[in-house]
């Protein structure tokens, strides 16, 4: 799902403010902070916010790096954070394809 939204990335003593560029059920796109310094498969904390209310925390690798993009797996998502994701994912699922019975 193409998103525009805010996203603080965290590990350790470091961390960098960034843009979410795609979300999906598996992961998340980010654009590449300036000074970014991590490496593929470590861990970050990342609090994804969307919109005024939704602030979602999950725990990602980094999976894929390029000069323009971060790409994170989610290592472990708060069981009442699950719900909040699925339900943003399947809102915009059902506006792409609506269900009809």
């Amino acid at each position: 799902m193409a998103i525009r939204s805010a996203v603080f990335i965290s590990s350790g003593k470091n961390a960098w403010s960034g843009e979410i560029l795609d979300i999906s059920a598996t992961g998340v796109l980010v654009g590449r902070p300036e000074n970014w310094n991590g490496l593929t498969g470590e861990l970050f904390s990342l609090d994804m916010l969307i919109g005024e209310s939704l602030n979602i925390h999950v725990e990602a690798r980094l999976a894929r790096i390029n000069d323009e993009e971060l790409g994170f797996a989610y290592a472990r998502i708060p069981e009442n954070k699950e719900i909040p994701l699925w339900n943003l994912l399947g809102g915009y699922a059902d506006r792409l394809e609506p269900y009809s019975a």
